[in-house]
């Protein structure tokens, strides 16, 4: 026999730790569990030769079937050549719910995972069965978890390792569901609202690309049988852009991949990321609503996480971190070392003036009452509802914007192709008159 340390909670949801006699991982586990113990990690207790034995007896290969060990060379496999790269955001959404309703049936985690691994294909299926097998060697779930960042973020770890310290680990997977399933929901919202106006971009787009390689070229020609000398200013700019898309469109296809590579290089450095982020809040007609909504999101994850449990600093640290924008990321970060110090929250988000006042109000009342988390989620409540109004009012503003500007641009086509033939029509017309007066 081997003796093992563990960690476990009770039916009350205290936290348990102590030794325990066993052959091997699994029946220490199995013992606990016939305790009515909800295990959280279970090592071999240090300085026994026999555990040292017995460890590396009861490992099986099973811990060996993704990393391979010879000759102090561990050689382990990618996840993107096993079952793709992360678990998508929707299928995590539905995961946690699921998760979260199944503990709270009574079944144990670790089944729990083997029920939802069985239901899944793919990468979920890979990522739940690697979970369920360094919980079963062990592992707490939020250490299991944070061994697959690009499937599960911070906030995600960081909430489930506060559940478990505080043995509600179903209300916390609850809550994190409902975060996810509104941040879904505003996202959606948003697309939803643009998909018309994008439609109309790219109708507007596909119009003034067919006159520039269809109707223009018509009108070159004219111009050259006619043997039209010096033409107006805005017709050689028409002929121009039409000449540059026919004959040499890989410059504007260059031109146009040089631009999104440069805008990816400047939203790498930090300088002007900054800026950029900054434009972002500024900008005409998107900046109101990019702004309430990186509020939104603010308060919603502070709000989530607070009411989880995870201490002020570090929930502050991870949203400053998810939030999305370098601006409003300083700001965050500025309170943050205020809190350190000793300060309230409000007092330190008033000076950065990175918030609007309603918001600093409402926190500080939430710090009066010590309702804080409960104020958050109505600031991202009210906000969000701003944002469904902002983009439906930008969605009904965008259709006229873009209906002048695609008429205004035709127009101007128009008028700069007509000009020459105007031209000509008036000179014939003064010289035919003069013509009739001798």
């Amino acid at each position: 026999m081997a003796i093992f340390q563990y960690n476990a909670i009770d039916n009350s949801g205290k936290m348990l730790s102590g030794t325990i006699d066993a052959s091997g991982i699994q029946e220490a586990i199995g013992k606990l569990k016939s305790m009515g113990y909800f295990v959280t990690s279970v090592t071999p207790a240090k300085g026994t030769s026999a555990t040292k034995a017995k460890e590396t007896k009861t490992q099986p290969a099973k811990a060996t079937s993704k990393k391979s060990k010879s000759k102090g060379v561990s050689i382990s496999i990618p996840l993107t050549f096993i079952g793709g790269k992360k678990i998508k955001t929707k299928e995590l959404m539905i995961i946690t719910r699921q998760l979260a309703t199944l503990i709270g049936a009574g079944l144990p985690l670790l089944r729990s995972l083997r029920v939802l691994k069985e239901q899944r294909r793919g990468t979920a299926s890979v990522v739940l069965g690697k979970i369920a097998d360094d919980i079963e060697s062990g592992a707490l779930f939020s250490e299991a978890l944070s061994k697959h960042p690009s499937s599960f973020p911070r906030i995600y770890v960081a909430m489930v390792k506060a559940g478990e310290a505080g043995g509600a680990l179903e209300i916390v997977l609850s809550r994190l569901a409902e975060f996810m399933e509104k941040e879904a929901k505003l996202r959606g919202k948003i697309k939803s609202a643009m998909a018309y106006p994008t439609v109309v971009l790219f109708v507007t787009i596909g119009m003034l690309t067919f006159i520039m390689l269809k109707i223009v070229p018509t009108f070159i020609q004219i111009f050259e049988d006619m043997e039209v000398g010096d033409l107006p200013a805005p017709t050689k700019l028409v002929i121009a852009i039409s000449k540059l898309m026919l004959h040499k469109s890989y410059l504007v296809v260059i031109g146009i991949v040089a631009l999104v590579i440069l805008y990816r290089i400047l939203t790498k450095i930090k300088f002007t990321r900054y800026w950029i982020d900054m434009l972002k809040l500024k900008i005409f007609l998107f900046g109101p609503i990019v702004s309430k909504t990186i509020i939104a999101r603010f308060a919603r994850t502070f709000a989530t996480l607070i009411s989880s449990g995870v201490p002020i600093l570090q929930a502050l640290q991870i949203v400053r971190d998810t939030v999305g924008n370098d601006v409003i990321a300083n700001g965050i970060n500025e309170i943050r070392n205020r809190v350190r110090e000793g300060e309230g929250i409000a007092g330190p988000m008033l000076r950065t003036k990175v918030f609007p006042p309603m918001v600093t109000n409402m926190v500080a009342v939430g710090e009066e009452t010590g309702q804080m988390d409960a104020m958050l989620d109505r600031i991202a409540d009210a906000y969000e509802a701003e944002v469904d109004a902002a983009v439906a009012a930008l969605a009904s503003m965008i259709e006229p914007i873009m209906i002048v500007f695609l008429g205004g641009v035709v127009g101007f086509i128009v008028i700069s192709l007509y000009m020459p033939l105007i031209k000509i029509a008036m000179s014939l017309s003064g010289s035919s008159g003069g013509g009739g007066g001798e």
